[in-house]
């Protein structure tokens, strides 16, 4: 297996060198074209997703586009994009199985699913992935973005590009690979239950509105006393305070799912950025600009360890890398790609800036949340 991690920012970019992979991961700023590079040429196969104004490889920080090339005589891959029309339940589950065919592997577990949709179906997605290969299968990956919040996202394969629409990658590789799932927060003491809430939208907590709550278990952080008249995005102010849900707890080591506020409404819900449910308890988290920095090395070097890699060289890594903890931090990515090389010896890996982020933990299984970081490793 030989890896290669470039973007168009690098001095010496040569497309070429696509050509003798046999999977390509592309991330790329939703105004990049990449029509010149006739991707639907490769004999590879290709999983595309566009990511918050660009990607970030071990060379730096990418506004074009960053691509992650596997050659693997020995491994096999398999990738497909479909729409979601009325059911991503049934279009995760067709992409998987169509997935499954391009690697020649039908009926048999990958050791790896990586995964980019658009926003707002992210659990339907999971469920219709698992429908196809069982919930043993890790499924890692992130949400497409865009550079505004828009809507001006997008998923592809080689032939394919959606708008709404899900692109599943199978991976059997022939080294062995681990992997990290986490968030760089902390849990605060405060804390209490969905009382009230309809898909995405909160209304209760504790059978108060919800944004009198949350403003209280702040302290006010967002600058925000009052729910607003209509609805006002509270997306930015919100990064470094989310929702968290316990899922697991682990050798005395909590585990948090997080949802990300995103938007205040005139009625005292807000909205979110992940679903939860009714009777599920939310812990107030907090986190600081540095943790965040400095979170993304040490997701690297967790998975790592949970394969045993500390030690022995790897090949290459992908990484998801929410995109509001990356609009937090902009100015200085440069720091949390010195971490990531770091932690992974300067092999080569490629980040993509999402908006929503899945992942498996460890007693929870797969799983979709916000502000999150994962990695995989290839050895």
């Amino acid at each position: 297996m030989q890896i290669r991690s470039f973007s168009t920012a690098d001095e010496q970019f040569n497309p070429e060198a696509l050509n003798r992979a046999h999977f390509v991961a592309v991330h790329c700023n939703m105004l990049y074209d990449l029509s010149p590079l006739s991707l639907d040429r490769l004999s590879a196969q290709v999983h595309g997703a566009t990511s918050c104004l660009g990607a970030m490889t071990q060379a730096g920080v990418t506004e074009g586009a960053a691509f992650f090339a596997i050659e693997d005589e020995l491994g096999a891959y398999g990738t497909a994009a479909e729409a979601f029309d009325t059911d991503p339940v049934g279009s995760a589950r067709s992409a998987t199985l169509s997935a499954l065919r391009r690697a020649d592997r039908i009926g048999e577990t990958p050791d790896l699913i990586w995964v980019s949709s658009t926003p707002g179906f992210e659990e339907d997605v999971i469920r219709g992935i698992e429908s196809a290969v069982g919930r043993d299968v890790p499924i890692i990956g992130g949400s497409a973005a865009d550079n505004t919040i828009s809507g001006d996202w997008y998923v592809f394969d080689k032939s394919q590009r959606f708008a709404a629409g899900v692109v599943v990658s199978v991976m059997f590789p022939s080294r062995s690979i681990s992997f990290a799932y986490h968030n760089g927060y902390a849990p605060t003491e405060q804390g209490g239950m969905v009382t009230c809430v309809e898909g995405r939208r909160i209304f209760e907590i504790d059978n108060r509105p919800a944004f009198e709550v949350y403003t209280s278990w702040t302290d006010n952080a967002l600058g925000v006393t009052a729910a607003p008249t209509g609805s006002e995005s509270i997306l930015s102010q919100s990064t470094l305070w989310p929702l968290g849900r316990k899922v697991a707890d682990m050798d005395g080591v909590s585990s948090f799912l997080l949802a990300h506020p995103a938007t205040a409404h005139g009625d005292g819900s807000i909205d979110l950025f992940a679903s939860v449910e009714e009777g599920e308890f939310l812990t107030q988290m907090s986190g600081t600009k540095a943790s965040l920095i400095e979170r993304a090395g040490r997701v690297a070097t967790l998975a790592r360890a949970a394969g045993r890699m500390e030690t022995q060289p790897i090949a290459g890594a992908l990484m998801v890398y929410c995109g509001g903890c990356m609009l937090s931090v902009r100015d200085r990515l440069g720091q949390v790609v010195g971490g990531v090389s770091e932690s992974l010896d300067g092999a080569p890996f490629l980040g993509t800036f999402t908006f929503g982020e899945q992942g498996q933990i460890l007693g929870a299984g797969n799983r979709h949340g916000n502000l999150m970081i994962s990695c995989i490793v290839f050895g």
